[in-house]
């Protein structure tokens, strides 16, 4: 087990898990098993008086507010089904859960993440979501650079092939944090807490 601790004031980030992104083909888990996860996590999180983060992703229907730059592989076209951009029902309706609007890869960039988790004396966060590679992985290194000690739940993660999921776990996740299991980190945080 590479998870050595988690902070007095840790948050859980939940990335991209809503209704369009959940219900798309992933691996190694599927969507719904990295909801019923972050669903475990969050309620763990919260029994604790611990912040929750649901980050979402959206752009504007014209895709005017999207990230600019030239790219080798095509953009999507055209616009994305009714609800897709909405919080899946398992992890909606906590008032008390911060939720984060970005508008590209990384949950930091362009908003106001960082200074949420800092107000409320944040050290430490456990992230997990889909795509491991990008929203994931985008968000765990800006939390590095921030200066958050990061843990990623790996088995609340999921991507597009199995491959991507497995080169972020081995080979990027070892250098900007600790990894763990879901079981792990609720077993750690329920030892750690009152």
């Amino acid at each position: 087990m590479a998870l050595s601790t988690l902070d007095e004031r840790t948050a859980l980030v939940l990335i991209d898990l809503q209704k369009g992104i959940a219900a798309s083909a992933t691996a190694p888990h599927t969507g719904p098993e990295v909801v019923a996860r972050g669903v475990e996590l969050a309620d763990a999180f919260r029994s604790h008086g611990l912040p929750v983060v649901l980050v979402r992703v959206t752009f504007a229907a014209d895709g005017s507010d999207a990230v600019p730059g030239r790219t080798e592989a095509p953009r999507r076209s055209g616009g994305r089904p009714e609800g897709w951009d909405v919080i899946v029902d398992e992890l909606a309706g906590h008032p008390e859960d911060i939720t984060v609007t970005k508008r590209n890869w990384g949950a930091f960039h362009g908003t106001d993440l960082d200074l949420q988790l800092r107000r409320r004396g944040v050290t430490q966060i456990v992230l997990a979501g889909i795509a491991t590679s990008i929203g994931v992985e985008s968000t765990a290194r800006a939390a590095h650079e921030h200066g958050y000690h990061v843990t990623l739940a790996t088995d609340a993660m999921a991507d597009r092939s199995e491959e991507a999921h497995r080169n972020s776990v081995e080979h990027i996740f070892p250098r900007l944090g600790e990894t763990g299991s879901t079981a792990e980190i609720v077993e750690l945080l329920a030892k750690t807490r009152p």
